[in-house]
């Protein structure tokens, strides 16, 4: 019997990695649901590896954009909803793009399909071409019978990302380079115009102001460990990436981005948009409300918040009401907490939820209109700081001759 290797989460939401025996990737995910785990990927476990044709060609093929993903959601959306077979669209699609991997892809995801797996469990072995919110879409629409309206949903919230990332784009770019050309000024100002001036003090043979002694210091250490310090910043800039490709630092990580002055606020609030408008989608489709829970995790695309949510299956399996648990997690705002508990009352949680991603939406779509305004007066107070100090290293012992030549 084949082996298929499974990662998935358990109920308190920790990863479990391991092999199972069974007869398809659908009987494989089977197995794995029965042993309390939630897979995220099941694969063959002879195809773990990959021959090193197969890296060559993943390495040599152009990523999948986020233009790319929008319209395949889209196209495979109006073909289902014309009445064309799952597969036949998929090759269809495959053949018709201009992108060498997403057409590979995709290829592979309709012999999936013909060897009697999901469409969740063929597109999740792929996740470095669809990303984990579109896969958890795929799965609620799978298990509510609403694969259109999933696939609908999911265009309009690529979309609205790729808006989000423009816009965020566009508002960062004016201090991208002002930092990129205090660094270049920087860099030169310590390797050429601070030694002449240090060698011009020394020759004064009188004692610097600290401000021109800390600034002579830091040269001298740049000019003699910049190779050093370019090195270090490059093995920190590694070290932190590796960090965040681990469980644990990726959920740190999402903390920290929630915690970021002004700009964590904004990433908040589209977080919850984002889990105000899945949840509603899970209830409206009759998915019940623990396995929701897992898809709406899954949705987020944020560890800390996905953790808090597979949190409230605890409460919700003793009983409690969902704005109890929702409350007692801290995760949401007041306004998500109100509608959760006006719907409890009133039956239409699915309507509460829907009102709260509109509000939120048009709160992160005005507040990122206005965030270069936010960012500007930083970055001018940064400059004006370090011309400040420049200047008093720099003129203050002058300053000092000339008193004393009068």
């Amino acid at each position: 019997m084949p082996k298929f290797h499974y990662r998935g989460r358990t109920g308190a939401g920790q990863i479990r990695e391991g092999t199972v025996e069974a007869v398809s990737v659908s009987a494989a995910a089977d197995e794995v649901f029965d042993r309390g785990i939630t897979p995220i990927e099941v694969r063959p476990a002879a195809a773990g590896g990959g021959s090193l044709d197969a890296f060559i060609r993943q390495l040599s093929e152009r990523a999948v954009t986020l233009d790319e993903l929008v319209t395949f959601t889209r196209q495979f959306r109006a073909l289902l909803r014309a009445g064309v077979p799952v597969v036949r669209a998929l090759r269809g699609l495959g053949q018709n793009t201009a992108n060498a991997r997403l057409g590979r892809t995709l290829e592979e995801v309709a012999q999936g399909l013909e060897s009697g797996q999901t469409l969740f469990d063929a597109m999740s072995r792929h996740p470095k071409t669809f990303p984990r919110l579109l896969l958890a879409m795929i799965r609620v629409g799978e298990e509510s019978g609403q694969l259109e309206e999933s696939l609908e949903r999911m265009a309009a919230s690529l979309d609205q990302e790729r808006t989000t990332r423009e816009r965020i784009k566009a508002a960062l770019r004016y201090p991208t380079f002002v930092m990129i050309a205090i660094i270049a000024a920087l860099v030169v100002i310590n390797l050429f115009v601070i030694p002449p001036f240090a060698d011009l003090f020394d020759g004064m043979g009188t004692d610097l102001p600290a401000m021109t002694a800390l600034l002579i210091g830091f040269s001298e250490g740049f000019v003699e460990y910049w190779q050093w310090l370019f090195g270090g910043a490059l093995v920190v800039g590694l070290g932190v990436r590796a960090s965040i490709g681990t469980d644990e630092g990726r959920l740190r990580w999402d903390y920290l981005k929630l915690r970021l002055p002004g700009v964590g606020s904004i990433m908040r609030r589209a977080l919850l948009a984002r889990f105000a408008r899945t949840f509603s989608m899970a209830v409206r489709s009759g998915v019940p409300l623990l396995q929701a829970m897992d898809s709406v995790a899954e949705a987020t695309d944020n560890a800390h918040i996905a953790r808090g949510i597979r949190d409230l299956r605890t409460g919700i399996e003793r009983g409690e009401g969902l704005y109890q648990v929702a409350e007692r997690s801290g995760l949401f705002t007041p306004l998500v907490l109100q509608m959760l508990a006006v719907g409890e009352e009133t039956g239409q949680v699915a309507d509460m939820m829907d009102q709260v991603a509109e509000f939120y939406e048009r709160e992160v779509e005005e507040d990122l209109k206005k965030l270069s305004s936010y960012i500007e007066p930083f970055v001018i107070g940064f400059i004006g700081v370090l011309v400040l100090i420049l200047a008093l290293g720099i003129f203050m012992p002058m300053w000092q001759m000339g008193a004393a030549a009068m």
